[in-house]
């Protein structure tokens, strides 16, 4: 499993869950529609690595990188 913030622009994942360490942000992300078997992709990453923007269930969103780090994912092709 890997988190958000290590993948690129163009790469796949379907959500698994969350880093325990993280509760903070689990309620936040799952309202955004990143619940566990949602797929994602990553659209761009600012050049400073945060935000990140995604495309999950047909909308864009951004996440920083301490959100993006509390979501743990299965790669995708």
């Amino acid at each position: 499993m890997t988190t958000l913030k290590d993948l690129k622009a163009g790469d796949r994942g379907r959500v698994k869950g969350f880093d325990s360490q993280s509760q903070a942000y689990r309620r936040k992300l799952l309202s955004m529609g990143l619940t566990p078997g949602a797929e994602l992709e990553v659209i761009r990453v600012a050049p400073l690595g945060d935000p990140v923007e995604i495309r999950v269930r047909g909308t864009s969103v951004s996440l920083r990188r301490d959100e993006a780090a509390a979501l743990l994912l299965e790669r995708l092709r």
